[in-house]
């Protein structure tokens, strides 16, 4: 540790408490807003969904976050924190640590320690519980971190909000660039899809569909010599992934030949079919080979008239994500069936044009993803170079606001 500085606990600076259990049987004061851990993000908080419990205005010092109190997550979030910046007092929730230091200005320092040991992994040797970890008070207060000279503080997190501010505007850039290239494909892909002089066609009559078999986990295997079963959480947006697979016994696979997967083919997961990041999809390359379709998924394999990538980009198109979002049913998990993929109608053009559109757009692919590749790795840096900034800070080895921060 650099010389001058102190290793001290939190309960040192800060006085640490939390919020109230609350009880709508038991409370009976005014309905009044407060926060909950779902309401902090990191360095801010999200206000748009207050709810309101009753509060008594004795409990108002014990309960209430004053301007300049850092709220700290206990649980579902644990350690993630930001300051509360309203001159106007909020009441805050057990879910929820109040952190008031003896000298304000600490709390900044102590967010960006948070920060940094909730990014390398550091925070969680003061977590407790098996299931749904907690951040409980007793840890907090014991939380050991290094506290330099006030002077030198501000010093330091002067450098830090600059390059953070720096950062944020590059990371949104990316982001923005990012997703300039997606709409690119996708409003090419649309364009494309919009031919004239083709037949009214559906899956039905393009594809065969063949819905996956119900394979007992009891006979999963892990030997990776075995046949990866295709499953619903192995199909992510346009791709598989390979960190969860289950494996059936080699030996046994040649009974169940009508389930093998072929290059070409396309998988579509039929529970959870589109989510948040996007529709769950996949087409089959020989790398993927040999495999076997399981229970809840979807094999379309075009028929001789189609083309198996152009089945791939009406899958991929806006159309059939409208199609499926409206279709589905289920609250718990919204679900498709074989019937309603093969009922999906689309404009069916010749071969020749579907040659023609698949390779357009195959080009504009290996563009985009180029370009996705380049945007990918501009944000990642970024975050390494935010960690690094945060070691080098507490370290004191931070001493002016970095000048290769990318645009």
């Amino acid at each position: 540790m650099k010389a001058g500085w102190a290793l001290r606990n939190l309960a040192d600076i800060a006085d640490c408490s939390l919020g109230k259990m609350l009880d709508k049987q038991k409370n009976r004061g005014n309905p009044r807003p407060y926060l909950r851990n779902i309401n902090v993000r990191w360095f801010d908080f999200d206000l748009s969904d207050l709810l309101e419990m009753p509060f008594e205005d004795s409990e108002k010092k014990r309960y209430s976050v004053q301007e300049g109190d850092l709220v700290i997550c206990e649980g579902g979030y644990p350690g993630r924190c930001a300051i509360w910046q309203d001159p106007e007092p909020i009441f805050f929730q057990k879910a929820l640590h109040r952190v008031r230091f003896q000298e304000p200005e600490r709390a900044k320092w102590v967010q960006y320690f948070l920060l940094m040991s909730d990014a390398d992994g550091s925070l969680r040797q003061h977590f407790t519980g098996s299931g749904i970890q907690h951040f409980t008070g007793q840890a907090l207060s014991r939380l050991k971190l290094p506290i330099p000279p006030l002077e030198e503080q501000r010093r330091i997190v002067t450098v830090l909000d600059e390059a953070f501010a720096a950062i944020a505007q590059a990371t949104a850039n990316a982001e923005k660039n990012l997703a300039n290239a997606r709409e690119l494909f996708n409003a090419t892909l649309e364009s494309e899809l919009e031919v004239s002089g083709g037949l009214s066609s559906s899956f039905g009559h393009t594809t065969t569909i063949k819905v996956g078999f119900a394979f007992k986990s009891n006979g999963y295997t892990t030997d990776p010599d075995d046949i990866p079963l295709i499953r619903g959480d192995n199909i992510i947006q346009g791709q598989l992934r390979w960190d969860d697979v289950k494996r059936w016994n080699k030996d046994d696979a040649k009974n169940f030949a009508e389930y093998e997967l072929a290059a070409g083919d396309v998988v579509l997961a039929m529970d959870r079919t589109w989510v948040k990041a996007g529709l769950k999809y996949a087409i089959i390359t020989d790398d993927n080979l040999p495999s076997l379709l399981l229970q809840r998924v979807a094999r379309l394999r075009a028929k001789a008239h189609t083309l198996p990538a152009f089945i791939a980009l009406q899958i991929a198109s806006a159309a059939f994500t409208d199609y499926i979002l409206n279709i589905q049913t289920g609250i718990g998990v919204p679900h498709i069936s074989g019937k309603q993929i093969a009922d999906f109608k689309f404009i069916l053009p010749s071969l020749e044009q579907q040659a023609e559109i698949v390779s357009k757009l195959e080009d504009l692919k290996s563009a985009t993803d180029a370009l996705e590749a380049v945007y990918r790795a501009k944000l990642i840096a970024l975050a390494a170079l935010k960690q690094s900034l945060l070691h080098r800070a507490f370290s004191g080895e931070l001493t002016t606001t970095p000048d290769l921060i990318p645009a």
